[in-house]
C-alpha cells in the first residue's frame, strides 16, 4: 500500500497538480488524499480508484491482479481452495 501511495503522489506531482486540486476533483478531502499518498490501509479502495481516475490511471486497476503467480501455481497443482472460511466456534457451538 505504501508503494501504491508513493506512486500516486509521484503521478500527481508529475502532472503538476496540487493536493487540493486532486482532492477536489476526486470528491475527497485533502486529509484523505494525504492518507492515500501515505498508503494507509484504512482508506477505502474506492477513494484510491477515484484518485487514479482523476490522474488518468484508472486502466492500471485492471492489471493489478493480472499476473497472479500464486493462483496459477495453485491451479496448475489442482489444489482446491475453499470458497468460504470455516465458521468460527462460539460459546454456544462448543
Amino acid at each position: 500500500m505504501e508503494e501504491l501511495g508513493e506512486n500516486i503522489k509521484m503521478a500527481r506531482l508529475r502532472r503538476k497538480l496540487s493536493a487540493e486540486q486532486v482532492a477536489e476533483r476526486a470528491g475527497i478531502s485533502r486529509s484523505t488524499l494525504w492518507q492515500i499518498e501515505k498508503g494507509l490501509p484504512n482508506v477505502s479502495m474506492g477513494y484510491y480508484a477515484q484518485v487514479l481516475f482523476v490522474l488518468g490511471l484508472e486502466k492500471n486497476l485492471s492489471v493489478m491482479a493480472a499476473d497472479d503467480v500464486l493462483g496459477r501455481k495453485l491451479q496448475d497443482a489442482e489444489i482446491l481452495v475453499k470458497k468460504r472460511a470455516p465458521k468460527r466456534k462460539t460459546a454456544k457451538n462448543e
